[in-house]
C-alpha cells in the first residue's frame, strides 16, 4: 500500500497552495513557495573542553528530528579559545521530504507552544532570500526531550528554507503551515482525525 503524505504536506497541496495564489495572484504554479528544507543546528563551544557533551548533543538531536545529525567542524583555530582546526563543535541536521513536513507538525503544534512565556514568533529573522531562522533557547520544549535525563540547558537555530523569492511570500507560507507569528491572528491548520475506539475499548 501508499504511504499516505504527512498531514501538513497534504495541507499544503490542498489548501495553503490555493491559498497562496489568491494572496499574491499568482497566476503559474511555480511561483507558489514551498518548503524546500528545514536545517537544525547546535553549535557547542563547551565541545572544546568537554567533548563528552557533544555526544549527548547529537543524541538529543536525533530524538528531535528522528535523523541522525552530522558533527560539524571548526574551520580554522583560534588560540584565545583553545579550538585547534578540525575540532568538532557542533552539530547539525537536514531535514527534507516526509521528515521534514513531520518535524514542523511537531514543532507548530507540540513545541513552540511549550515556549516560555510565549507571545508568537518574531518576523524580523527573515534573510531576504525567504529564509526564517529561529533561535531556540533551551532543547525542553521538545516533548521528545526526558526532562530527567537532561544534563545540560543548550538551544539551538532552527532554519526554514523556503522557494519564495520575497520575505512576504515566505512569511505568508510559513503562517499558512501553522507558524504563530506575533500579532498574527491564530493560525489555521488541519486537525488531527482522532482515532475510532476499539472494540476492546468500549
Amino acid at each position: 500500500m501508499p504511504v499516505a503524505a504527512p498531514r501538513l504536506q497534504a495541507h499544503y497541496v490542498n489548501v495553503v497552495r490555493g491559498a497562496l495564489a489568491t494572496q499574491f495572484g499568482f497566476t503559474n504554479g511555480h511561483q507558489i513557495p514551498s518548503l524546500s528544507k528545514i536545517v537544525v543546528n547546535c553549535g557547542v563551544g563547551e565541545a572544546v573542553k568537554q567533548p563528552k557533551l557533544l555526544d549527548v548533543v547529537v543524541e538529543e538531536l536525533a530524538l528531535i528530528t528522528g535523523q541522525k545529525p552530522v558533527r560539524r567542524k571548526a574551520k580554522k583555530s583560534i588560540s584565545n579559545f583553545g579550538l585547534r582546526e578540525g575540532q568538532e563543535i557542533g552539530a547539525s541536521v537536514t531535514l527534507r521530504g516526509a521528515k521534514m513536513w513531520e518535524f514542523l507538525d511537531r514543532f507548530v503544534t507540540v513545541s513552540v507552544p511549550r515556549i516560555r512565556d510565549f507571545r508568537g514568533l518574531g518576523t524580523k529573522s527573515f534573510d531576504g532570500r525567504g529564509n526564517y531562522t529561529i533561535g531556540i533557547k533551551e532543547q525542553m520544549i521538545f516533548p521528545e526531550i526526558n526532562y530527567d535525563m537532561v544534563e545540560q540547558i543548550h538551544g539551538m537555530d532552527i532554519t526554514f528554507v523556503t522557494t519564495a523569492e520575497k520575505d512576504a511570500h515566505a512569511m505568508a507560507l510559513l503562517h499558512q503551515l501553522g507558524m504563530p507569528f506575533r500579532g498574527d491572528d491564530k493560525p489555521v491548520i488541519p486537525k488531527v482525525a482522532q482515532p475510532a475506539a476499539s472494540p476492546a475499548a468500549a
